[in-house]
């Protein structure tokens, strides 16, 4: 009896606990000792330095890091953004990082599924488009959770996730899959699960891509895109996710580089770099008091137009607390204090910004400089739970458009033919289905096959009652236009006329350039090629698995917003 009061009493505790831990927001209302204390150490060119964040990878080899290293050393930077490596040898670097740093740094990464969209050895979750067609928001919540264990256990405080752009053009060349679909009510409950799900679990977060980058046909790493909407399609629907998320709050939001007119006429300035829109829109009329981060400083989106270092200087006047991937933070905060001195900028806007990254680094723990522990780091971020959760997330999103009956109608006994189109040997999806039917066999279709083998599976599968097709993205992203050749579509199209299921492994945008599938037996969407989307389709054929996803964006004109079976 008294081990029983003793344990309730240790879990309300831990409950009280958790409940007691303030908001970064709430923090930020009321900073704490050390914010203060910290601050008045540092004179003015290393309170502008704390708003810089500097690139790493450790997939360049010693040598590069090294290099990081010093810039750190030298300029006592805010934090840095980790791009590509591994998990071990991240954990090794940053702990080098933090043992040069006056105050310590704060660590993030891009990271909008995971861990594994930047480093080997870890888990990627499913993109935000195939969540996306989830119906349980406590799955992505999950998620979220799984996510900042991951990143604390390497040593990081912020991701630079996760996107609330809604993607109402399907041709958008930069966002599209990294969004959770056109809608923008679905896009601002699937963020606000996932953001949250982060939060609670301690990590700082960053709402992308301000004020929304998804009616965009170009890519800002490469050129400036031009919103030509007016002001007030864009507060009613692009803001939509960001305005609701604001009030549900978000740590942070990063800004994109758009020239949008209608919210500021400056020729080609990108909204990283207006003051009406960082400091008008989003601090003063949307309220939002958290952080605001640039993206890429370095990318054509923004430096096109504002070269020399320009584009940082107008980045901090516009009202951004953090500049990420500066070309060279030592020539901009030389600009920045130069600014100060001839009163074009208050250092107040500054000091008002540090504040926030130094509550930023109180509130996510970095304070306390923990060493991060490297021994068995790949199993830390490997865990049973998290591989058992992306299934579920799997599971929980493909998408049924056609045939349940007939699917359930399937007979096992009789002669199935399975295949798989766009891969050069057996999948996943084949060997999953072949448990459910005994008298099957396996074909397998390159995307670029030649005449010859595909009319030698066309004269081959006439003799089986059964036709199974999944058709696979081949490439790294799930993007547009999947690289089939002419004659493996018009196969495609030839196999719908016939009682074939098919299974798309890819974008569901592509639906769009697959003619005839509108008219097939039976139809599911996996969204991506990964084997757990494989595993889920395959129960759904086999069933063992009631589908419940439903389409996150329309593809036209046969299929709509919401549609699944």
């Amino acid at each position: 009896m008294k081990k029983n009061v003793i344990l309730i009493l240790i879990c309300f505790a831990a409950l009280s606990a958790n409940a007691q831990k303030k908001t970064y927001l709430e923090l930020l209302a009321n900073q704490p000792q050390w914010v203060d204390s910290v601050f008045k150490t540092l004179n003015r060119r290393e309170r502008i330095a704390q708003m810089f964040f500097v690139r790493a990878h450790t997939n360049l080899g010693k040598k590069y890091s090294d290099s990081v290293g010093q810039v750190i050393k030298k300029e006592q930077l805010g934090g840095v953004v980790f791009f590509q490596g591994g998990p071990g040898r991240q954990a090794a670097v940053t702990n080098a990082y933090q043992k040069v740093s006056h105050v310590p740094l704060l660590i993030s990464s891009d990271g909008e599924w995971g861990l594994g969209m930047r480093l080997d050895s870890t888990i990627s979750y499913p993109y935000q488009m195939t969540l996306g067609a989830i119906q349980n928001k406590d799955l992505i919540y999950r998620m979220g959770l799984e996510v900042a264990k991951d990143f604390k256990r390497l040593g990081m405080q912020m991701n630079l996730a996760p996107d609330a752009d809604i993607n109402n053009n399907p041709k958008n060349p930069v966002i599209n899959y990294r969004s959770f679909g056109e809608n923008k009510y679905n896009v601002a409950s699937k963020t606000a699960a996932y953001m949250k799900g982060m939060q609670d679990g301690g990590l700082l977060t960053t709402l992308k891509h301000f004020p929304g980058h998804g009616d965009t046909d170009v890519d800002s790493h490469y050129d400036l895109p031009q919103l030509n909407f007016t002001a007030a399609r864009l507060d009613s629907l692009e803001m939509y996710p960001f305005k609701e998320l604001i009030k549900q709050g978000a740590s942070g939001v990063m800004i994109a580089h758009m020239n949008i007119p209608s919210l500021d006429n400056t020729p080609n300035v990108p909204s990283t770099l207006s003051k009406p829109i960082v400091t008008g829109i989003l601090k003063q009329k949307l309220g939002f008091k958290g952080l605001i981060i640039s993206d890429a400083m370095d990318m054509k989106g923004v430096v096109k137009y504002f070269k020399d270092g320009q584009a940082d200087l107008m980045g901090v006047i516009a009202g951004n607390d953090i500049l990420e991937l500066s070309q060279n933070s030592d020539r901009a905060i030389k600009l920045i204090r130069r600014a100060v001195r001839q009163d074009r900028l208050d250092m107040k806007i500054i000091d008002e910004s540090v504040r926030k990254i130094l509550t930023a680094k109180y509130w996510a723990g970095v304070y306390k400089r923990d060493t991060i522990v490297t021994q068995n780091i790949v199993a830390g971020v490997n865990r049973k739970e998290s591989n058992a959760l992306v299934q579920e997330l799997a599971n929980a999103s493909v998408t049924l458009l056609k045939g349940k009956e007939y699917i359930k109608n399937l007979i096992p006994i009789r002669r199935t033919a399975i295949i798989s189109i766009g891969v050069s040997g057996v999948t996943k999806f084949q060997k999953e289905i072949s448990k459910g039917f005994y008298n099957s066999v396996y074909y397998v279709l390159d995307k670029d096959a030649t005449a010859t083998q595909i009319s030698n599976i066309a004269r081959e599968i006439g003799a089986f009652d059964q036709i199974i097709v999944g058709i696979h993205d081949s490439r790294a992203r799930p993007a547009n236009n999947m690289p089939l050749n002419t004659g493996v579509k018009n196969f495609i199209k030839e196999l719908s006329a016939k009682n074939t299921v098919f299974a798309l492994f890819a974008n569901p945008y592509n639906l769009a350039s697959l003619p005839g599938l509108e008219s097939s037996r039976g139809l599911i969407v996996g969204y991506q090629k990964e084997d757990y989307m494989q595993i889920s389709a395959a129960a759904v054929i086999n069933n063992r698995l009631v589908p419940s996803g439903k389409l996150p964006v329309s593809i036209a004109p046969y299929y709509k917003f919401g549609d699944g079976l």
